[in-house]
């Protein structure tokens, strides 16, 4: 289930998010007509519990929509256009009394969009001495639950997924409808998202490769193909007022320590961070210009040239445009920009990640990147180290280094199969506690079940990308949920 990931008292400062996270979704009740004529007060008395379900979801920041008791099929069908017309992001049948299916059939066969039956009943149990039909019919909230889901199935439709509790004092439950409305919120950002797309991808990463329309059509989002010119008619008008602000706003967030032990780092140089600062604040205006909700790039540019010196300095603003909840994705990696912003939106970080070398005597695998990263998940303030080489790659300056909070974990990548079909690849572990190489790159001490080396075994024979993203907290099933509401492959290595 959700948690709560980020504790401010971890770090000195976080980053505030851009946008505030929202969604909008539907609620209808509903029942069996017949009732209300037998059982004068019994129609009342449950839309008083969808009152009370409602809520309970509103405690979520989401926008309700009700659409109040659907008690056959005309109603159903009457109800329907105004469902489709409502934008919806996820919508909740709320399984206040038995209800014959017809009330569902039609809405379950034409929506789009993810439903969830609710099944919450007012008591936690009759009182069999006072018992009676009126209060058996007011507490029969799962008795219909079985019908909708064959129901669903002859429609040609996924069973959809159920919360069974009670109204009150079910931590369980609103825990459930929690995660619901945090999926929710993902999938708004899914649908309305514009992620950008510049350069081409790193020399011979295969596995990078994605096509921009397939992305629109398994998670909804639009791909804006952008220049890196786009970023550098900016680079070029920045003024040094606003450079040394940024410059300020940098060291707010990062150390600058001494180098240790790797020769390619450095203390960091002033014309590094003049030159992340000078970046950071273009890449603010570019994102503004086109209006995007992430980036994923690569560029390379003239060796020598003010254009290489810039596309080469992203890292920085990127980190903290990422911890803002803006994800921006180095080497061209259009499919883990979609995963970090599925993290982001769960509210639970989302770094760019890989896996680097094992540490066999303590049974883990260092997990990190060279950038960018959600600086809001660090375990402790992040380092700004000079690097006189970015390896694999052209040019050089300030890098990033942190580890993550240590705790649970969660790695989601998104692969492509033979087929061209999309697949999620999910993972839980622990960030453990002990030293990262001093790089001036991330890395997170990674332990996984059973072993280090059946868990890389049985993760690689998943065929994931070599990136994925990151965050805190144990959310594979969340995650799995959502890949189900997109209709995608899934698959949680354990």
């Amino acid at each position: 289930m959700l948690e709560k990931t980020i504790n401010k008292e971890d770090m000195s400062r976080t980053i505030d998010r851009r946008k505030p996270l929202k969604a909008k979704v539907g609620v209808f009740s509903v029942g069996h007509r017949t009732y209300w004529k037998q059982f004068p007060g019994l129609l009342e008395d449950l839309m008083e519990k969808e009152a009370r379900l409602i809520k309970k979801i509103e405690i979520n920041q989401v926008e309700v929509v009700s659409f109040g008791m659907v008690d056959n099929a005309e109603v159903a069908y009457e109800v329907l256009p105004k469902m489709q017309a409502a934008n919806l992001d996820l919508i909740f049948c709320d399984m206040v009394t038995y209800a014959t299916s017809s009330t569902f059939g039609i809405i379950v066969k034409t929506l789009n969009i993810p439903i969830v039956m609710v099944a919450l009943q007012p008591d936690k149990a009759l009182d069999y001495e006072q018992a009676s039909i009126y209060k058996q019919l007011y507490n029969d909230d799962f008795c219909a639950v079985p019908e909708f889901a064959g129901v669903a199935i002859r429609m040609g439709k996924k069973v959809p997924p159920v919360i069974i509790g009670t109204l009150d004092d079910d931590p369980e439950a609103d825990r459930e409808l929690a995660v619901y409305c945090q999926i929710a919120k993902v999938l708004h950002d899914l649908k309305h998202s514009r992620i950008g797309l510049m350069g081409h991808v790193l020399e011979n990463m295969y596995d990078m490769h994605v096509d921009p329309t397939a992305v629109t059509a398994a998670f909804g989002c639009h791909i804006v193909l952008t220049e890196p010119h786009d970023v550098f008619k900016h680079y070029k008008k920045i003024s040094q007022a606003e450079v040394d602000k940024e410059s300020e706003k940098i060291l707010g967030f990062f150390d600058t320590p001494d180098p240790v032990s790797d020769p390619v780092t450095m203390k960091l140089r002033n014309e590094d961070l003049q030159v992340a600062a000078r970046v950071s604040c273009s890449l603010e205006k570019f994102i503004a210009d086109k209006n995007l909700d992430g980036l994923a790039y690569y560029y390379e540019g003239e060796p020598g040239s003010e254009l290489e010196k810039m596309v080469t300095n992203f890292i920085v603003g990127n980190s903290m445009l990422t911890a803002a909840g803006f994800p921006m994705c180095g080497e061209y990696d259009l499919k883990t920009c979609l995963a970090m912003l599925i993290m982001d939106r769960l509210d639970i970080g989302g770094s760019f990640a890989e896996f680097h070398p094992i540490d066999f005597k303590e049974n883990f695998v260092l997990v990190g990147h060279d950038g960018p990263h959600h600086i809001n998940i660090a375990a402790e303030k992040p380092v700004l180290r000079s690097l006189k080489v970015y390896h694999g790659k052209p040019g050089m300056g300030a890098g990033v280094e942190f580890k993550i909070k240590e705790g649970p974990i969660t790695m989601l990548s998104i692969g492509l199969t033979y087929e061209g079909k999309f697949k999620f690849v999910i993972a839980e572990g622990e960030s453990v506690h002990g030293p990262i190489p001093p790089t001036g790159n991330t890395n997170t001490r990674g332990f996984f079940k059973p072993d280090v080396k059946t868990f890389l075994k049985k993760w690689v024979a998943e065929g994931p990308t070599h990136h994925f993203a990151l965050g805190v907290g144990h959310h594979a099933e969340t995650i799995q949920q959502i890949a189900d509401f997109l209709n995608i492959e899934s698959v949680i290595v354990r």
